[in-house]
């Protein structure tokens, strides 16, 4: 796994363990993603926050964009797994899968596209285009030296997405590296808003899906922080769940960080923290 594919699995580990919660509903099936989606419409924004390997994750993340795209309701589709500016906007629907990706300039290795082609594709074919979102490769060493990043979050929220990276790398960073990479967080969520706030503007009226990591989609630290006022935006965690546990933290965190919590299945556990320690040594 690349540099960034183990960072990314590293933050998916680190909200797996905040959302790997007990609860008695059972793993949301695909037939029952259109009635939950009327719950939440009509939004401008509609925000998927993932576990990235999560195989039940991005099941609901394709039905979400098939529903919206066979209602006409769909106007883009945003994802955290491709850079700004790069898009399908110019491709025509019956676009090759490998055109997509020439588009997207898709890295394979940090993100399978076996994973994220439904959900991609699907938009493609409805004639909807997909937006890179994240922050390019190319001004991150930029956004860890650029202190004004601290200045986005007050104190409170500051220090607890500096602890948030912390277990995210498995309390294995020096902590001069904190900052930094705190830093970074904070400049993918910005530009995830920019590009979220530009799509919406495209076709009015209709609904934009972003797709992005849990913690980029949690209201507490992530993207809603930026997003302009007056936005009609839905955040929905996808939760993995244990059928039969019962447990009210799924109604907590529906408070705390989204507008709704979805049950998934639980996805099969990897150390993300082993491997991470094994490439330090």
């Amino acid at each position: 796994m690349s540099n960034a594919g183990l960072g990314h699995a590293l933050a998916g580990c680190f909200w797996a363990v905040v959302l790997l919660i007990g609860c008695a509903s059972p793993p949301l099936p695909s037939s029952s993603v259109a009635h939950q989606l009327h719950a939440l419409l009509p939004a401008d924004v509609l925000l998927l926050g993932e576990q990235h390997d999560n195989p039940d994750h991005q099941r609901i993340q394709r039905d979400v964009v098939g529903a919206l795209a066979s209602r006409g309701q769909l106007s883009a589709v945003v994802i955290e797994m491709a850079e700004r500016p790069h898009t399908t906007a110019s491709l025509p629907s019956a676009a090759s899968a490998a055109d997509v990706q020439a588009a997207l300039r898709w890295d394979a290795k940090a993100w399978p596209w076996s994973r994220y082609s439904p959900a991609v594709m699907a938009a493609v074919r409805a004639g909807v285009p997909v937006l890179g979102a994240n922050l390019p490769r190319d001004k991150i060493r930029e956004a860890m030296g650029q202190t004004s990043l601290d200045t986005r979050l007050d104190s409170v929220a500051l220090a607890a997405q500096n602890q948030a990276i912390r277990e995210g790398h498995c309390n294995l960073l020096p902590e001069k590296q904190i900052a930094p990479m705190t830093r970074i967080q904070i400049a993918r969520d910005v530009a995830m808003a920019e590009a979220v706030s530009q799509a919406t503007v495209v076709a009015p009226g209709k609904t934009v899906v972003l797709i992005a990591g849990s913690a980029h989609v949690d209201k507490a630290l992530g993207i809603a922080r930026y997003l302009p006022g007056g936005l009609n935006a839905k955040f929905v965690g996808l939760a993995a769940t244990e059928k039969g546990n019962d447990s009210n933290a799924t109604q907590t965190l529906a408070v705390k960080g989204f507008d709704v919590v979805w049950p998934t299945l639980v996805a099969p556990q990897t150390d993300y923290c082993a491997a991470f320690e094994a490439g330090r040594s």
